[in-house]
């Protein structure tokens, strides 16, 4: 299997090292250049995720044909649409608070692409690794919800203001439920560091027929992967659970009165925010960047499109629940089962020590 931290250099070290730059001035270079390279190479696939792959995803489940027509495979609809929208005439309503209006498109991709900066995925492409790493990564994901309430509050729409006010249900129902279970995480490691959470899940689980399993914990603790993962879902914003858009009822929610570059950055946070979603659970539950054979990069890349497909396919086969059934699930539902899972977690791991 390829070690996921190949390196435990930073990034922002190794590229301070290239130029040969040292002290205070090679850290905020380094930084500074680390977090291009690593927000380029999530806009990039952001690019691809939102304007063709999911037109494709969706087209496949309903038996449709997709773009096809623009480029190899349609692969320039994403050059298309990006000039189209972008040149779409900025309409500002009557009546917006617009301080608000005007950052609360900024929160959403600038919180997820925060979000990224704790996250290793592999091949020394980790740009920071404090101790609460995970606890950086959940409190940056959760700025989007400032930019949600902003949004809504801010358009002087009574459809935005209810999508807004949805948003912060939702994050506060299922937001809950996901920390308490990456929490069972925490009490299996010992620590809250991203790189040796994954660290740790690189030991070997056992050995059958000469393959070796590892210790990842979504097969040390399958119930708590699968309680992740639908709270995910529901901060992540995708069916059963995109109660704060819901078209048919609300036109858009938080973002009715968006166009052009702000629809823009709203599109772009709300993708950025499904791979950090896939991110972090590929983090803790996945073994993050490791896996045989393939560089580390590759493997982390295949994990966090294998959440975004499966939010694309909970889009295109699930109907959306109603508000009343959401948050009974959230409440009653997540709620209970994420500490019980802990409560039994913390029973496993003080027996076992």
């Amino acid at each position: 299997m390829v070690t996921p931290l190949q390196s435990q250099v930073l990034l922002p070290e190794r590229i301070a090292g290239l130029l040969g730059l040292s002290g205070t001035i090679g850290q905020i270079v380094g930084g500074l250049l680390g977090a291009f390279i690593i927000a380029n190479l999530l806009l990039v696939q952001t690019a691809v995720a939102g304007p063709w792959a999911k037109r494709k995803i969706t087209a496949a489940f309903t038996d449709r044909i997709a773009v096809n027509r623009v480029g190899p495979f349609g692969l320039v609809v994403i050059v298309a649409d990006a000039v189209r929208l972008l040149s779409k005439e900025l309409v500002i309503p009557e009546g917006v608070d617009r301080p608000a209006y005007d950052l609360g498109p900024l929160l959403v991709p600038f919180s997820a692409l925060l979000g990224f900066a704790v996250i290793p995925m592999g091949n020394g492409i980790h740009l920071a690794d404090p101790e609460t790493g995970l606890v950086f990564a959940f409190a940056a994901s959760s700025i989007a919800s400032l930019g949600l309430v902003m949004m809504g509050y801010g358009s002087n729409n009574k459809y935005s203001l209810l999508g807004g006010l949805r948003a912060i249900a939702s994050n506060i129902a299922y937001e809950i439920p996901l920390v308490v279970t990456a929490a069972s995480v925490v009490v299996f490691t010992g620590t809250l560091q991203m790189s040796e959470i994954v660290a740790q899940q690189t030991q070997p689980l056992l050995s059958i027929a000469g393959v070796t399993i590892p210790q990842w914990f979504a097969i040390v603790n399958p119930f708590a992967f699968v309680l992740f993962v639908v709270a995910n879902l529901a901060e992540v914003g995708r069916n059963p659970f995109d109660v704060p858009e819901a078209p048919t009822e609300i036109v858009a929610g938080f973002q009715t009165e968006y166009s052009s570059v702000y629809f823009v950055l709203i599109y772009l946070g709300e993708f950025i925010h499904i791979f950090l979603g896939g991110a972090i659970a590929a983090t803790l539950f996945l073994g993050g960047p490791a896996g045989p054979f393939l560089p580390g990069f590759v493997w982390f890349t295949i994990k966090i499109w294998a959440f975004y497909l499966f939010t694309q396919w909970a889009r295109s086969a699930i109907p959306r629940v109603r508000i009343d059934q959401f948050l009974d699930i959230g409440w009653k539902g997540m709620l209970v089962l994420s500490f019980a899972n802990l409560a039994l977690t913390a029973i496993i791991v003080g027996v076992i020590a």
